[in-house]
């Protein structure tokens, strides 16, 4: 029995053993095939990240004949942001004219578009309010002129049988009473934009003026009229009759993205072009950056105060703004046409150093202005480039010319 269970043990353990042998090897193949495969992954990065070679042609005298070689300089290089957006009336400088008391409009004397001086009349309204105080003014006139009379001639009578100390006291008394109402009542009619001389000639003929003029509270240019005559016109309620509106500033509304927002300032300058006058350029600065953002467009609405002293510039138009975000910084630059974009995405200029042999070198552009482009990394300071025929020698890495 217990040379049976021995040989059955043994046989257990061999098979154990066997299976261990199989593991192993599996699992050393497979670390052995994860490794390989890194290998590959790590060259293949270190193919992508490692730098170009350099590349260098050598030209014959009729390939110098086709390009132009030009010193690494430097250049002034300021940030702009153009913006796309509309011309606007400033609502700071823009006024509703309301009277100051309800009535029908009777006159008006300025139409729309016309230019108004600060003090001159707009509108007439006929207002039951200021009827009611010039009755009162002339009511007050008229009793002062009758106190006045009684109080003379209870001067002449004091002292006689006919007025006592008592009624003269009285007539003085009435007579003050009558100067403070009359006081009080031009003060009320003054309310109403009425001047002494008009008040004077009302308690003259006992003749009362319904008119009340409403004046322009600014010089500027009638720019909304809503109330026709005998149209009901109350303070404070729109519309309003009249809209002046000061035209020599004008507002420029552009939306920019909102991943630009920390690049602008309150007072930095703008240009404006509009199609109307496409050789005019309107100058202004920037004067609010609007707190929200629209949820859809990711973009946020800045606002340029734009002179405008010969009001040409129109509500609605449609404007371009070129927004100097950053004061010029001075950086090295060459000719636009000396970089050249790759096919892998880099760019690329050709320089020499004997005007024979030329080296092709990855350049980080910045900045292009006028011409030029601002060099970041990859050149310095005086190195030959090729400023005209850049491209031509890139080509040449394709397929070499022939001479």
């Amino acid at each position: 029995m217990s040379r049976t269970l021995g040989w059955k043990g043994t046989m257990a353990i061999a098979m154990a053993a066997a299976l261990a042998f199989v593991l192993v090897g599996f699992l050393l193949r497979s670390a052995s095939e994860d490794r390989r495969a890194s290998d590959k992954n790590q060259a293949a990065i270190a193919s992508v990240h490692s730098p170009r070679p350099e590349t260098t042609l050598e030209l014959s005298p009729s390939q110098l004949n086709a390009i132009e070689i030009k010193p690494v300089g430097t250049g002034l290089f300021p940030m702009d942001k153009e913006a796309v957006g509309n011309i606007s009336f400033a609502d700071e400088l823009s006024v509703q004219v309301f009277p100051h008391y309800q009535g029908k409009l009777l006159d008006r004397f300025a139409e729309l578009g016309d230019q108004v001086r600060k003090g001159l009349p707009l509108y007439t309204v006929d207002s039951p309010d200021l009827i009611q105080a010039e009755s009162i003014l002339i009511g007050a006139a008229a009793a002062l002129e009758l106190t006045s009379k009684e109080l003379t001639r209870a001067k002449e009578l004091n002292g006689t049988s006919g007025v006592s100390e008592r009624e003269l006291e009285q007539a003085i008394s009435d007579q003050q009473t009558a100067e403070g109402n009359l006081k009080a009542a031009r003060d009320a009619v003054r309310v109403f934009g009425k001047l002494d001389e008009e008040m004077d000639r009302m308690i003259l003929t006992r003749k009362i003026d319904p008119a009340l003029v409403v004046l322009a509270p600014l010089t500027g240019e009638v720019t909304a009229i809503y109330a026709p005559p005998g149209y009901l016109v109350q303070p404070g309620n729109p519309p309003a009759p009249y809209t002046v509106t000061d035209v020599t500033v004008k507002w420029m509304l552009g939306e920019i993205p909102e991943s630009d927002l920390p690049l602008y300032r309150l007072g930095q300058p703008v240009q404006v072009t509009v199609p109307a006058y496409p050789d005019r350029v309107f100058t202004g600065r920037v004067g609010k950056i609007y707190a929200t953002v629209d949820p859809n467009t990711h973009r946020t609405t800045i606002r340029s105060e734009v002179n405008d002293t010969r009001n040409e510039l129109r509500p609605g138009m449609l404007a371009n703004f070129l927004i100097r975000v950053r004061n010029p910084v001075e950086a090295l630059a060459v000719p636009a046409n000396s970089v050249v974009r790759e096919g892998d995405g880099s760019m690329t200029v050709w320089v020499t150093a004997d005007r024979r042999h030329f080296t092709q070198k990855i350049v980080k552009p910045g900045l292009s202005r006028d011409g030029r482009v601002e060099i970041l990394e990859g050149l310095e300071n005086g190195e030959l480039v090729v400023s005209e025929g850049a491209v031509f020698l890139s080509n040449m890495l394709e397929t070499p010319p022939t001479d």
